[in-house]
């Protein structure tokens, strides 16, 4: 028997809501689909170098920081060199603790010099006496590394002496002489505490001058005259008007001459070591080993020796192993208070 319930209809109003429900459905796929086929961003410039606000860029790498060497051992920087220098300026145990007065005296060493490239020790030697043969520094220039030659001013040779090294580019100082306790001659042109301020300025000058390329000073025996305040004052007050420095040869242990060029603004340094007083090969090799080990324990250390066959002999023989070993041999300007 047929029934009599009617279907329901699907009115217009309904087919429309469908529709739109339908094309929504659909778009949101379509936007899904195209966010999803889409390259990912690419960065701007800023993140490229690590500058960026984007978190998820890694930062630039920092550049590490220099290798610095150990502190010295202080130990090995209170001790005080020895040795004498030009025939009889001499550093003795005894004058380390009194003065010539027999008052105490201060033993003022160089504070270490700054970082070298590379954390390597830097060795400097200051040849002195020059002025007299030619050939001893074009012997010298053999051994291959950097040297600060130190010309007398009135010798011989010295023309012709400071021509050979200004024409290799050498580092020259003027070897200035000055008077020493003993009695012993420092030679022409020398410097005496009995001469007026004056007197020594102009005595300076003209030593300075008569080495021309010279760009530093170091004294020439001097143990009377580097003791002195005033003596050192004139000679120092004209090196400033020249921008020179001065290395202290340490002639003694009352010299005041370092600590008044640091106190006056000039550059400075002294040695560490006297290679030669002992002019026996195995003498000079033993002196070489110290100088090294003085680098070793500051970073840097200064010797001074002569142009005798002996020192020639010991250098060549120990002056390949010291760079292998990693030393680096500078000139005595790269260890003024930590270079220039």
């Amino acid at each position: 028997m047929p029934s009599n319930r009617r279907r329901p209809q699907v009115t217009v109003g309904a087919k429309a809501v469908l529709a739109l429900f339908a094309s929504a459905v659909l778009a949101a796929g379509l936007y899904l689909g195209y966010q999803l086929s889409r390259p990912p961003a690419k960065p701007e410039l800023a993140d490229l170098a690590g500058g960026g606000s984007n978190p998820a860029d890694p930062p630039a790498p920092r550049p590490s920081a220099p290798t610095s060497k150990p502190t010295p051992d202080p130990a090995a920087e209170a001790t005080p060199s020895t040795g004498t220098l030009d025939g009889g300026d001499a550093e003795s145990p005894a004058a380390r603790e009194t003065g010539s007065d027999g008052a105490a005296v201060e033993i003022r060493r160089q504070p270490p010099p700054g970082p070298w490239p590379g954390g390597a020790p830097r060795v400097a030697i200051v040849i002195d006496d020059l002025g007299r043969s030619v050939k001893d520094v074009r012997d010298l220039g053999a051994l291959g590394v950097p040297l600060s030659y130190a010309v007398l001013p009135y010798e011989a040779r010295t023309e012709a002496v400071v021509a050979e090294l200004q024409r290799r580019g050498d580092e020259i100082l003027c070897h200035l002489p000055m008077e020493p306790q003993g009695g012993n001659d420092p030679g022409p042109g020398a410097l005496s505490t009995s001469m007026s301020a004056q007197q020594i300025a102009d005595a300076t000058r003209r030593a300075i001058e008569a080495v021309p390329g010279a760009v530093g000073v170091n004294n020439h025996m001097g143990s009377a005259l580097v003791a002195d305040r005033d003596a050192m004052s004139a000679v120092l007050g004209e090196l400033a008007r020249r921008n020179l420095f001065f290395v202290d040869s340490r002639t003694t242990a009352d010299t005041v001459a370092y600590s008044l060029a640091r106190q006056l603004g000039v550059p400075a340094g002294e040695r560490q070591v006297f290679l030669d007083n002992d002019r026996e090969v195995t003498a000079i090799r033993s002196q070489f080993a110290e100088l090294l080990r003085q680098a070793e324990a500051r970073g840097g250390a200064l010797g001074i020796a002569h142009p005798y066959p002996e020192t020639l002999e010991a250098l060549a023989a120990e002056i390949p192993a010291a760079r292998s070993a990693g030393y680096a041999f500078v000139t005595a300007s790269q260890l003024l208070d930590g270079g220039r």
